[in-house]
């Protein structure tokens, strides 16, 4: 299934973090830089449809979302383990790779990190 990462420089720089699923992308943005070092948190956005996780242009101001978007990093991903609050899943990536867990914390709310093991 699709992943792709987003770095999107809008009001503030954040990376969009995009997983096919059920035939959209379900999307969550990243206030930093994601890494296998640290838990990033990770806010629920609207899914988008399929083709986006290939957008990379500016966004014209005044329009949802204005501001420069590149793919930062993208590959397939599969899922290991998904329950209402938890996401584990596998990403074969060019930058990131391995096993990573979506963990809900609250309201739209989740922590995005690698797994240890």
């Amino acid at each position: 299934m699709i992943y792709v990462i987003q770095e999107h420089h809008a009001r503030h720089l954040h990376w969009d973090l995009r997983l096919e699923y059920n035939g959209v992308l379900k999307s969550w943005a990243i206030p930093k830089l994601p890494s296998p070092s640290f838990r990033r948190l990770a806010v629920e956005v609207e899914d988008h449809p399929l083709g986006y996780e290939k957008f990379e242009g500016v966004i014209p101001e005044g329009q949802y979302g204005a501001g420069t978007v590149k793919i930062w990093d993208s590959g397939s991903y599969e899922i290991i383990e998904k329950k209402k609050d938890l996401w584990r899943i596998k990403i074969n990536g060019k930058k990131l790779k391995g096993t990573w867990n979506l963990v809900h914390i609250g309201d739209k709310n989740w922590l995005f990190f690698k797994s240890k093991s």
